[in-house]
């Protein structure tokens, strides 16, 4: 774990703080933690760290295409959460 992990998971426990209760459902918000604490706690990308991006993606692009979110709110929705893990190995 390093600073620039820790400060994308505070971004993602602020954007679950300030738009959470009024944008999304209390299973959404949980989704959204529970990647995040995979994440956070990944030692290195693995089956679980790709599975949890995959659904918040998944999830943001509904979210956007429902228009309950901006486009640009989603993707870095997104951002911060593939922030929050371990990089990936350069090839």
């Amino acid at each position: 774990m390093n600073s620039d992990r820790t400060q994308a998971y505070g971004r993602i426990v602020k954007t679950l703080e300030d738009l959470g209760p009024a944008k999304l459902l209390d299973a959404e918000q949980q989704r959204i933690r529970e990647a995040a604490d995979t994440l956070i706690f990944a030692a290195g990308p693995d089956a679980d760290v790709l599975a949890a991006v995959d659904d918040v993606r998944a999830l943001a692009d509904h979210l956007a295409e429902s228009g309950r979110w901006t486009e640009e709110r989603a993707a870095k929705l997104v951002d911060d959460l593939s922030a929050c893990g371990p990089l990936a190995p350069v090839a």
